[in-house]
C-alpha cells in the first residue's frame, strides 16, 4: 500500500515526531510512504530522507493556505498514485483533503492534534481553517484520527463528524526510553551537580504555551525549601543567550541551580537522569515528553492539559496550569518520598506506558485503520494481518530511526 503523508512542515515537534516514528516502525515492505510538506523541510524531513523516504516540499508561506498548493498536491497525487492520503494538522487536512478529491477521490484520513482552539491560543488562520474543516468533515475525509481524547472532545464540539472520529494516541519506544541507572550520575558529573542532588527537569522548546514562567516561579519556591535541588531545562532556544529565559532565572537567584541544555540528541539519557519530569504547559494534546519520561521510569508532575492526566494516571501528580505554588508543592511531595517509594512510582509509570502506549501497538492501530480505509472492513494489504517493523513476522526494511531520539519539543 502506498501512503502519501501531507504535513505542514517537518521541523521538530510532537506531530512531526509521531510521523517519523510511524513511518520508521511500519513494515516498509507493506506500507510505502511518500511525504509532502507544505512549508519547509526541517530536521524530521531530513531524517525521513535518510530512511529513503521521498520528501516533497511546496514552499508555502507559514500559516497562510495557498490555493495554488492544492494543484501541486493534485499533480503529486496523480504522479504517485497512492492508495491513501494521510494528512496531519488543520492546514494539511484542508489542502490534502481537497487534493484527494480533485485527483480522483483518493481516500483521505485526517489527523487532528490540537486540543485547545480558543482565541488567543492559536493563530486566527488556524482557527478559521479548523472551522472550515469542521464543515467539510462529513465529506472530505473517510476517517479522522484524533491524537488525544481531549482533541476528540474539542473537535466533536466544533461540529466535526463524530461518526468519523477515532482516537489513536502517540506511542513510545520502550526500548529507546527505559530506566538507566548510569544516566543520573553521568549527567550530574557533566553539569557539575552534586551526586546526591535531586534533579527536576523540563523538556520543552521556549514557547509561551510551554509555561517556562510557571516552572521558574515554582523552582524559586522550592529552592527556598530545598536548596539542594537542581533544575535542568532543554529544548529549542533553551540557552543562556535567550534573555527572556535567562533574566528570570537570574532574578530568582537560580543561576547556580538551573542548567540550560538547548536541544539534545541524547534524550533517553536526559529523561532517565531525572528524579522528577515536569510538564508546565497551558495547552497540549498528547504530550510526548510525559510518555518518554515515564517509559524511563521517572515519575511526572504535569499540568492538567490535554490528555496529561490520562497518561500519568496514578503514577505522578497533576496540578492546575499557571499555578507555581501547586507545582512546587507536588515536586516537594515527590522529593520527600523515600528512595524505595520513588522507585515504585517510577516502575508503575513505565508499566503504564508499556501497557497502554507502546509504540508498536499504536502503529498497529494505524495499520489496521489504513487497511480498512483502503481495502474495506476486515481487509489488509495483501490479505495478511498488518505488520509493524520489529514484529516476529516482519522482514521488511522498516526500522526505528536512531534520530527519533532527538528532543522533540
Amino acid at each position: 500500500m502506498k501512503i502519501l503523508h501531507v504535513i505542514n512542515t517537518t521541523h521538530m515537534g510532537g506531530t512531526e515526531m509521531m510521523l517519523l516514528k510511524l513511518i520508521s516502525t511500519l513494515d516498509r515492505m507493506r506500507y510505502e510512504p511518500v511525504v509532502a510538506t507544505l512549508v519547509a523541510v526541517g530536521p524530521v524531513g531530513e531524517s525521513l530522507r535518510r530512511l529513503g523516504v521521498p520528501v516533497h516540499c511546496f514552499g508555502m508561506r507559514r500559516g497562510i493556505p495557498d490555493p495554488r498548493v492544492i494543484w501541486s498536491l493534485v499533480r503529486l497525487v496523480r504522479q504517485e498514485r497512492p492508495d491513501l492520503i494521510q494528512t496531519w494538522l488543520h492546514h494539511s487536512d484542508l489542502l490534502g483533503g481537497l487534493a484527494g478529491r480533485l485527483a480522483g477521490k483518493v481516500p483521505v484520513v485526517w489527523n487532528l492534534r490540537n486540543s485547545d482552539l480558543q482565541a488567543g491560543m492559536n493563530k486566527r488562520m488556524t482557527s478559521l481553517t479548523a472551522g472550515l474543516c469542521a464543515r467539510l468533515s462529513g465529506w472530505l475525509p473517510t476517517r479522522i484520527i484524533c491524537g488525544s481524547e481531549a482533541s476528540r472532545a474539542v473537535h466533536s464540539a466544533m461540529g466535526y463528524a463524530a461518526e468519523r472520529l477515532v482516537t489513536i494516541p502517540n506511542g513510545f519506544d520502550i526500548e529507546a526510553f527505559q530506566p538507566d541507572s548510569a544516566a543520573g550520575p553521568s549527567l550530574r558529573q557533566e553539569l557539575g551537580i552534586p551526586a546526591s542532588a535531586p534533579l527536576i527537569g523540563l523538556v520543552a522548546r521556549f514557547d509561551p504555551q510551554k509555561g517556562h514562567d510557571t516552572f521558574l516561579a515554582a523552582a524559586s519556591r522550592l529552592h527556598q525549601e530545598c536548596p539542594d535541588v537542581h533544575f535542568i531545562l532543554c529544548g529549542d532556544d533553551i540557552t543562556w543567550e535567550n534573555q527572556a529565559l535567562a533574566a528570570p532565572i537570574e532574578q530568582n537567584g537560580l543561576r547556580g541551580h538551573c542548567h540550560l541544555l538547548g536541544r539534545r540528541s541524547d534524550m533517553p539519557r536526559i529523561q532517565a537522569s531525572m528524579n522528577i519530569a515536569s510538564l508546565t504547559s497551558t495547552s497540549e494534546g498528547f504530550p510526548n515528553v510525559l510518555g518518554e519520561a515515564m517509559a524511563s521510569g521517572v515519575p511526572c508532575v504535569a499540568t492538567d492539559v490535554g490528555d496529561a492526566a490520562l497518561i500519568v494516571g496514578e503514577t505522578g501528580r497533576i496540578v492546575p496550569p499557571r499555578d507555581p505554588e501547586a507545582l512546587a508543592l507536588a515536586w516537594g511531595e515527590l522529593i520527600g518520598l523515600t528512595a524505595e517509594a520513588q522507585a515504585t512510582l517510577g516502575a508503575a509509570a513505565r508499566a503504564r506506558v508499556v501497557e497502554h502506549f507502546r509504540l508498536t501497538a499504536v502503529v498497529a492501530r494505524y495499520a489496521d485503520l489504513y487497511d480498512t480505509v483502503a481495502f474495506g472492513p476486515g481487509a489488509s494489504a495483501r490479505g495478511e494481518p498488518p505488520l509493524v517493523a520489529g514484529s516476529p513476522a516482519a522482514a521488511g526494511p522498516g526500522k526505528a530511526a536512531s534520530d527519533i531520539r532527538e528532543n522533540s519539543l
